[in-house]
């Protein structure tokens, strides 16, 4: 794998001060899934009575973890439950043998903390195609299981990364009838990101206390604006995983209508989402398009994507040229309605095209200037009718190549 030496430069300042969530304890320890010294696999285990939401990859070529985990969402059960992740091998594209690793991993794991198999979820990330040493992991869960703290949860983000140049933690409080309700969660992600479901690897907790139907219908509704909204390089992962465990210890009970929790839950997954674009494999621009005027949202979501994703868009950004012919390019190619004539396009606050040409206000210094800024909007206003959507990407630089072109070695 290629050498990350460097911190991205659209890193947060510092790992956040996460709380500790009652009801869920963690640990990680370096088992040499694939490399030597370093931290590759965390256990997270619930208190009974935690429930269990999920969304995953809708890849055709979804690895053994992901399809183990669907097959196990929504099974009731009040015996607890356990999280145990990889890193430096998916466990994708990896046959018999790969079903048979998670049978191993997930059934030592539920003998190990006194749990069904059915309610310990694992994930896996890394190399695809490779063969799973899970004897390895498996000879790590009595040093895991000793080492399980309510604290450790940083720990366990950077056991879970790759790539990542950063580990990623986001937190938030509510107030529920004057009863605070705390939720926590970390994430992995940085290249092979175009998620399709939730994305990459995430984890979050939370000490509410929500019956698992109604989680997973907040969940799958979230994340539509949150992990679907965000690309790197357009590459939906085999192996993406979105697990939510809500383990009741707060004794506040959430149901649909909690608009205040589903608030804090969205900010969480929008913040660690947001963070995996910083990450994004040599990015040096985090670059938001925003779309307005479309004749539907779903079609602009499309002219979004469809932009966030042009290579020829993402290059001139990190070229910091504010080529904004490959905006129209990409708008054009989308497949969603659009109109030349109705058009309308703006960098931050500069509008560079209106009306199917050039604006007639439109400096080019001004917008070169613009473009050598870290975070960058990109809007477009179709001026057929309210259909609206937001999406998160970054620049495309030589240091993605430099990465994946090593990835294996």
């Amino acid at each position: 794998m290629a050498k990350i030496t460097s911190v991205s430069p659209l890193a947060p300042a510092s790992f956040p001060n996460l709380p500790v969530i009652e009801g869920v304890r963690f640990a990680s320890i370096a088992a040499g899934v694939r490399y030597s010294g370093r931290t590759d696999v965390m256990l997270a285990h619930l208190a009974p009575g935690s429930t269990v939401a999920g969304v995953f990859t809708r890849s055709a070529t979804r690895s053994a973890p992901v399809l183990d985990c669907q097959a196990k969402i929504g099974r009731s059960g009040g015996e607890g439950a356990a999280i145990i992740v990889n890193s430096g091998n998916s466990n994708a594209f990896t046959g018999r043998h790969g079903v048979e690793s998670v049978r191993a991993v997930t059934s030592a794991v539920a003998d190990l903390l006194d749990l069904p198999v059915h309610r310990v979820f694992s994930s896996s990330t890394g190399v695809i195609g490779e063969p799973m040493k899970h004897e390895r992991i498996i000879a790590k869960l009595d040093e895991l299981k000793a080492e399980l703290r309510a604290d450790a949860m940083e720990d366990a983000a950077r056991a879970i990364m790759t790539t990542d140049t950063f580990p990623k933690g986001s937190t938030a409080e509510v107030e529920i009838d004057g009863q605070t309700v705390r939720i926590v969660g970390i994430a992995k992600g940085s290249g092979m990101i175009e998620p399709d479901m939730g994305t990459m690897l995430v984890y979050i907790f939370t000490d509410a206390a929500v019956d698992q139907p109604v989680l997973q219908s907040m969940v799958s509704a979230l994340n539509r604006t949150t992990f679907n909204c965000i690309t790197v390089d357009s590459d939906t992962s085999t192996s993406d995983t979105l697990l939510v465990g809500a383990t009741g210890a707060s004794g506040v009970r959430i149901t649909e209508h909690s608009i205040g929790f589903m608030e804090g839950l969205r900010r969480v997954m929008l913040d660690l989402a947001q963070q995996v674009v910083r990450d994004g494999e040599g990015a040096t621009k985090l670059v938001e398009v925003s779309v307005t005027g479309a004749a539907s949202d779903a079609d602009a979501y499309v002219h979004a994507k469809s932009i966030a994703n042009s290579p020829l868009v993402k290059t001139a950004i990190a070229g910091e040229d504010p080529n904004w012919g490959r905006v129209v390019m990409a708008i054009g190619k989308s497949g969603a309605r659009a109109d030349r004539d109705t058009l309308a396009i703006s960098f931050g606050d500069i509008k560079v095209a209106e009306n199917g040409w050039v604006s007639p206000d439109y400096n080019e210094e001004r917008a070169a200037a613009y473009m050598k800024q870290p975070e960058l909007v990109i809007h477009v206003d179709l001026g057929l009718g309210g259909g609206t959507a937001r999406v998160w990407s970054c620049d495309l630089t030589h240091g993605y190549i430099d990465i994946n072109a090593d990835y294996r070695s």
